[in-house]
């Protein structure tokens, strides 16, 4: 039992046989601790347990918490490869107690683990307690039967833990191991105390005051316990190694590695195989965890480790990109314990092959300038800041890696220059910054993210998280503090809300601190990557500096993100039905609905929709995964991704893929493959059920669909339901029989208005009040034969086939039928037979009766003419009008 993987597993079996409950690793960005760039112990999820802020089902838990140091206080980078026990990425084992057993029990049973399961010799162990701790010494002499010179008191702060300036503290006890006189260095508390012989590996932590104020220190109600053993450490111990990087997980990378490259370490290049062995751990499992490389907080940190590791690949001479050729290696020896390895292997290795292959290209580049700046410098020297930030700011090239290039050559950079260069580059942007109206009032944006920084989004991964308040703003100007009733900006060191971009809305949810709430009803992103969280203050006071807990609304959030993974899958499946010149342009992506345009110039058929969405549900109920990669804008339209109509894109993009065609050249090829920034659902089942209820024009060319997904599909499919369900009733059938009957219904109502329309004309055409019309009989005007009648209940297209048989019983003379509609609005038709056009215009006279009825105009032809007017009850007042004009 000496393997990583075993030692882990015996670990966490030990405690969960000794009543703790397993608890899974918490992410590396840290949810609950704003002051840490990355979840760096154990206890970091723990955190709000241990002060009472949360409970939790267990008083005793037990871990593996996946760690890094790489970053902020706890920065061990440097280190990496020129120590022999330094990580950027190690794994924490740890017990803990929250007010359930103490000192006694905690050591009782660190000491049976390493002693009994794990089989350390009793003699070669020693302890440190804090110099006041008689406690944890006189338990130590009664469990381990140390003597007192095995048991060393020391009176720093290294043995003794606080969480902050006020908050739960205590007393430490750390396990050392003496590896043997053949390593140098002597037992903690000596000058020699920092060689390599005595090995600290286990921490146990007493938690057992509260620090009230600087001055004022006071007993827990409930004392607790943290411990954490180095796993790395332990297996070294264990496997009888001196160095970490000589157990067998580290050898397995670096076997790989070395297999890659075509040559095996040795004494003047295991350094650099050490330095890869270890980034590599530490990029893939923060990429994992949602961090992506860039040039702003964590992600500047992931660059660093990954351009580190690069470099020291191409030290080895790898002649092309290396590093993601080793991830299945690492996901082989360590996704068992951590899925979520397994889970983003795609993603890590797109994005180590990605920014090797564009590092190479600033690698390459970069040196070669270096070299020539400092080909007269020596040993001791330093390079002018000048040139460092040009390196920097013109050709891409990372001070850290300018520093480190120049490190074997014992040459140093002048940082104090190199900063103002900076200073005065950002002097030089901010009075470029010009702008009128809406620009104007972004330069309010443009300082602070000068200021503070790009923020770093969390929402990928979580809902919910700790933060820092930066600033405050209120009618485009940063204030000092916002009060309850305030409507206030907020700007947030790190932020699971999704700021609005790319169609998808953004998030909306509450943040919270001591003493203060403020209800976030939207959240966008301005400038570069500051994300501005809109919202009311609901009580209290909030000032800048004060710690938020952060809460995404979920349920709204759970909508957006299924209502934007159906529009991935219905543009793929109109682009499938309607072909492939669709592309959307412009889409909203809201809680209750999606809507998105497309290039169409014609309507889709009621037969296309059905088959768009029915495509759509397909990859549904599929229930397959939702991956998203990070590539090349470039590589990732060349594999066939879809770019958005009016997108911004950087150099590196999210490309997210979901679904497995089923039909023609997409079968078993992936359905949807798109760039997007947004949030999705994690499977395609999640969405549930798509429903498109809308198609229309929207401007020449462009086609607007609408479409509900998940339950507010569901709630319209019932609306329908019960809308046909009471549609039978009415009908007296079956909802099965119903569009039988309607059908029998129209036929019969068509045959009807036929027959109705025929009795209207031979009524009209037989005069007299009974037949709703009034008028007389053919009479004589100016010697020809005249025929005018007002009538009720006739449609106005059917005026004219009225009026040619009008004519025809005349045989010769003028016809004049006005018909009154139910809005009193008249129609009017004249015509005129043949015999009598060279006499008589139907287009003249149609325009007399139209005066006659308060309209004007009319048109047509000599024979037949048609107008109208506003005015019914003038209706024999209009074909008096006509008989004066025939008269002359």
């Amino acid at each position: 039992m000496s393997g990583v993987n075993e030692i882990r597993s015996a670990f966490l079996d030990y405690f969960k046989k000794n009543g703790h409950e397993i608890v899974a690793s918490s992410p590396l960005v840290p949810r609950n601790d704003p002051t840490l760039m990355f979840t760096n112990a154990g206890m970091v999820q723990f955190k709000n347990v241990f002060t009472g802020l949360e409970k939790r089902p267990y008083s005793r838990a037990a871990t593996a918490q996946k760690s890094v140091r790489a970053g902020g206080k706890h920065n061990d980078l440097d280190n990496v490869g020129y120590t022999a026990r330094h990580l950027t990425f190690f794994e924490m084992l740890g017990n803990f107690s929250f007010g359930d057993y103490f000192k006694e029990r905690a050591i009782e049973l660190a000491w049976n683990l390493i002693t009994k399961e794990f089989g350390l010799p009793k003699d070669k162990l020693l302890v440190t307690v804090y110099h006041t701790d008689d406690e944890a010494a006189g338990y130590w002499k009664k469990i381990a039967g140390f003597s007192d010179d095995r048991i060393i008191r020391i009176a720093t702060s290294d043995n003794f833990w606080a969480m902050g300036d006020t908050g739960p503290c205590g007393p430490c006890s750390e396990i050392f191991i003496d590896r043997g006189e053949h390593i140098w260095g002597g037992p903690p508390g000596t000058p020699e105390e920092d060689g390599d012989r005595f090995l600290e590996f286990w921490n146990l932590v007493f938690m057992q005051y509260e620090q009230v104020t600087k001055e004022e220190r006071i007993d827990l109600p409930r004392p607790s316990i943290d411990t954490g053993m180095g796993l790395e450490r332990m297996a070294s111990i264990l496997q009888g190694v001196e160095s970490v990087f000589e157990t067998d997980l580290f050898r397995h990378l670096i076997e790989v590695a070395s297999s890659a490259l075509g040559r095996g370490p040795d004494a003047d290049n295991v350094g650099s195989y050490r330095v890869i062995a270890d980034h590599l751990r530490s990029a893939s499992f923060l990429v994992a965890d949602g961090v992506l490389p860039s040039n702003e907080g964590r992600g500047y940190v992931l660059r660093r480790i990954m351009r580190r590791a690069m470099r020291h690949g191409q030290l080895l001479g790898a002649s092309e990109p290396l590093m993601w050729k080793l991830v299945p290696a690492l996901v082989r020896e360590m996704g068992q314990a951590y899925p979520e390895l397994v889970r983003g292997e795609p993603l890590i290795t797109e994005t180590l092959k990605l920014e090797e292959t564009r590092f190479r290209k600033t690698l390459a580049r970069g040196l070669g300038l270096l070299s020539e700046a400092t080909d007269k410098l020596g040993a001791g020297d330093m390079l002018d800041g000048e040139t460092a930030f040009k390196l920097y700011d013109t050709y891409g090239f990372p001070l850290d890696l300018t520093q480190d290039a120049l490190r074997q050559r014992n040459i140093s950079v002048n940082l104090d220059g190199f900063n103002d260069a900076m200073q005065r580059q950002k002097a030089e942007a901010r009075k470029s910054w010009a702008g009128s109206g809406e620009a104007a009032t972004e330069t309010v944006w443009f300082g602070i993210k000068e200021k503070v920084g790009a923020t770093d989004f969390l929402g990928y991964e979580t809902e919910q998280a700790e933060g820092m308040v930066l600033t405050l703003v209120k009618d485009g100007k940063e204030i000092a503090e916002a009060k309850a009733g305030d409507e206030v900006a907020v700007v947030v060191n790190q932020t699971p809300f999704y700021g609005e971009s790319g169609g998808q809305m953004g998030d909306t949810g509450n943040l919270s601190g001591e003493g203060f709430a403020i209800d976030i009803t939207d959240t966008q992103k301005k400038g570069d990557g500051v994300f501005v969280h809109l919202g009311k203050v609901a009580k209290g006071t909030v000032k800048p500096g004060a710690a938020v807990e952060m809460k995404v609304d979920h349920a709204r959030r759970s909508r957006l993100r299924s209502n934007h993974s159906a529009t991935h899958l219905i543009h793929e499946a109109l682009r499938e039905v309607l072909g492939t010149h669709v592309a959307q342009k412009g889409s909203l992506v809201a809680p209750e609905r999606l809507r998105f345009d497309i290039s169409h110039n014609k309507p889709v058929s009621a037969d296309e929709l059905e088959q768009v969405e029915r495509m759509a549900n397909e990859i549904v109920v599929q229930n397959s995964p939702v991956t998203t990669r990070l590539m090349s804008v470039d590589d990732a339209i060349a594999e066939g991704a879809m770019a958005l109509f009016g997108e911004k894109y950087g150099d590196e993009v999210r490309v997210v893929s979901m679904g497995m065609g089923l039909h023609g050249a997409r079968a078993n090829r992936p359905y949807s493959v798109e760039l997007c920034g947004g949030t999705h659902v994690t499977s395609t089942g999640d969405i549930g059920l798509i429903r498109i209820v809308s198609d229309g024009a929207v401007a020449a060319g462009v086609r607007r669909i609408e479409a509900l997904t998940g339950e507010a599909a569901r709630r319209h499919l019932d609306e329908q339901d019960r809308r046909l369900k009471a549609v039978a009733a009415a009908l007296k059938v079956s909802p099965a029989d119903v569009l039988t009957r309607v059908e029998t219904l129209v036929d019969e109502r068509r045959k009807l208005e036929r027959e109705l329309a025929d009795a209207r004309k031979k009524l009209a055409l037989g005069g007299g009040a009974a037949a709703g019309a009034s008028g007389g009989a053919a009479e004589t005007v100016a010697g020809v034969g005249f025929l005018g009648r007002s009538v009720s209940g006739v449609s106005p297209k059917d005026l004219k086939p009225l009026a040619d048989e009008g004519k025809s019983s005349l045989g010769s003379g003028v016809v004049v039928f006005v018909g009154a509609g139910e809005d009193n609005k008249a129609s009017v038709v004249v015509a005129v037979t043949d015999d009598l056009t060279g006499r008589y215009s139907a287009v003249d006279l149609v325009r007399v009766a139209s005066a006659a009825l308060g309209g004007q105009g009319g048109g047509g032809r000599p024979d037949m003419a048609q107008a109208g007017g506003p005015d019914a009850s003038k209706a024999d007042e209009a074909i008096a009008a006509v008989k004066a004009a025939m008269a002359g």
